[in-house]
């Protein structure tokens, strides 16, 4: 069985309670589940929460919700805990801040790991579409090898090569042909937070201690690369927007379709 797991827990430093905000009538969460609940290749989905306000909104509706431990570090804890718990094969790891996930990057990452589950991990990317995102720290950039696995993510700009020098300035100062002319030439790929995992591989992944390069750069996926688990990625085209403070609320509330 395969399924997605949505952690959403209430307490956050920008934005506290936001899985319950409210978006053309709906929690931010509901859109999360039930754009999960599109995808084809997903049995079941799980919200898994320390919260009983998330725990009862999600009830409310008749979704399938689990109460964790409060204590998890990530999210990616709290979403094997819940892998523990239900049998499984694949677990998907749908962040609760993305309202506009679009189901077929979910089936996307799935398909890999059923073909071959000794991939291990699996999680999307889609091409740089605008220079300011190369240089953007909030933004995970991504190199890969000739079979699509991660060499290694970053916050700063990779690869970075003399050509990209001109463009660090780029407010309004490079032609905007020059700009698509030059991503359109060098691979830059952004990474979409979203995991799907092999069920031991997530249980051995929790298992291991934070790897030094993930707590310099504050990625998670690096400490699989650290510690030699494979990480496949898959090129989608997706440019859901994340909410990370309340005034993004605005901004997606015309791209939400229910």
């Amino acid at each position: 069985m395969n399924i997605v797991v949505i952690p959403a827990r209430f307490g956050s430093t920008r934005f506290p309670g936001k899985p319950l905000a409210r978006i053309q009538g709906r929690s931010m969460i509901w859109h999360v589940y039930h754009r999960s609940l599109k995808a084809k290749r997903v049995d079941a989905v799980w919200v898994a929460t320390d919260d009983v306000r998330i725990y009862d909104e999600v009830k409310g509706w008749g979704g399938r919700v689990m109460m964790t431990r409060p204590d998890h570090a990530s999210g990616t804890d709290r979403v094997a805990e819940v892998a523990e718990r239900i049998s499984c094969d694949i677990v998907v790891n749908v962040q609760g801040d993305e309202p506009m996930m679009d189901p077929a990057v979910i089936d996307a990452v799935v398909e890999p790991l059923t073909r071959n589950p000794s991939i291990g991990i699996v999680t999307p990317i889609t091409k740089i579409k605008k220079i300011e995102e190369i240089f953007d720290p909030s933004i995970a950039k991504v190199v890969r090898d000739a079979e699509g696995f991660a060499l290694y993510f970053s916050r700063s700009p990779i690869p970075y090569g003399r050509d990209i020098e001109k463009f660090t300035t780029y407010k309004g100062e490079t032609p905007e042909d020059e700009q698509m002319e030059f991503l359109e030439k060098y691979p830059f790929y952004r990474h979409i937070g979203l995991y799907a995992f092999e069920r031991k591989t997530l249980m051995k992944f929790c298992e291991l201690p934070k790897s030094d390069l993930e707590n310099v750069e504050k990625l998670e996926q690096l400490r699989a690369l650290e510690y030699g688990i494979p990480l496949l990625t898959v090129l989608v085209e997706y440019n859901g927007i994340s909410v990370d403070h309340p005034e993004d609320i605005l901004r997606i509330q015309k791209g939400i379709t229910g």
